[in-house]
């Protein structure tokens, strides 16, 4: 198989996928389909999730393991500080030292119960700050963090999440990954406000596909991400029509694409919900029209 790359030789990839880990044989097989046909685009990175209160540390844990002797890619494996003492974490960060992962992405965390606030756990590591700073004393892992477009549903401002966010970065993440989001320029005034703080790091969008729009509705009202008047519009009459929502799903995702290119974005971070196709369809699309642009002569 040739493989596409979304860059040009000798650049960093521009992408990375996440995957969640998976709860039946059906969805592990299901998983592992959707990797066999993304790892062709050679990812920088793909990332496995972590459950609220690191419910699924133990798959989380044998995904990335998986994904380390048995693929070429780069696994990121998520952890988070809620729920468990400094001592309980410290080892799972050893552990995936020894498993031969070199990058986490390190997050708060969510509790175990919905709508159930959120408490540092008295043992543990108070932010998600200080989680990176055990990681970093661990052992030279690679970290990357999340940020907020549109204010964490938790903070009193978004400024007050560019604190929170220059924290991380300053205790040693690289890289901030954010929350998914529809309107471009919601990135775009993160990154600026980072920059203004002096936050130096690539800021990555994560981007959602929106076949499902109910269910990515559900998702954003929990995690304070808008839905635009005009993405609903678009899904309007279409609850039966699933191969309409992937036609709207793959233009809203490529034109989310070529918008944030415009705004000077390079890295994007594909939210797979554990399927290829959506993904795997844009990505192409973007290289496909990267080549072609490649091959005009001045002059065209």
């Amino acid at each position: 198989m040739t493989r596409q790359r979304l860059v040009g030789p000798g650049e960093t990839n521009a992408v990375s996928f996440e995957f969640f880990p998976p709860k039946t044989a059906e969805m592990e097989a299901q998983l592992w389909k959707a990797i066999g046909r993304l790892a062709p685009l050679q990812p920088h990175f793909v990332s496995v999730t972590y459950g609220a209160g690191g419910s699924t540390r133990d798959r989380t844990h044998a995904t990335v393991k998986r994904l380390v002797d048995e693929t070429e890619l780069k696994p990121a494996a998520h952890l988070t500080c809620v729920g468990a003492p400094r001592a309980e974490i410290d080892t799972v960060i050893a552990d995936y030292w020894a498993a031969g992962v070199r990058h986490i992405v390190a997050l708060r965390g969510d509790m175990p119960n919905a709508g159930e606030g959120y408490a540092a756990h008295g043992d543990g590591y108070q932010s998600t700050a200080e989680l990176v700073s055990a990681i970093k004393r661990i052992a030279p892992f690679e970290v990357s963090v999340s940020a907020y477009p549109e204010k964490h549903p938790d903070s009193p401002s978004l400024e007050w999440d560019i604190g929170i966010l220059k924290a991380k970065i300053d205790a040693g993440a690289t890289r901030a990954i954010t929350q998914f989001a529809f309107d471009y320029d919601v990135f775009a005034r993160l990154r600026d406000r980072a920059k203004a703080a002096g936050i130096e790091v690539p800021i990555v969008p994560g981007l959602m596909p929106t076949t499902n729009f109910k269910g990515v509705a559900r998702m954003a009202s929990r995690c304070g991400a808008g839905i635009p008047d005009w993405l609903s519009a678009l899904y309007d009459g279409l609850d039966n029509d699933l191969e309409s929502r992937k036609l709207v799903a793959s233009a809203v995702l490529v034109e989310q694409v070529r918008l944030l290119r415009a705004e000077g974005f390079d890295q994007f971070h594909f939210y797979t919900l554990n399927q290829a196709e959506l993904t795997l369809a844009v990505c192409t699309c973007w290289a496909s029209s990267r080549h072609k642009r490649s091959r005009r002569s001045p002059h065209d």
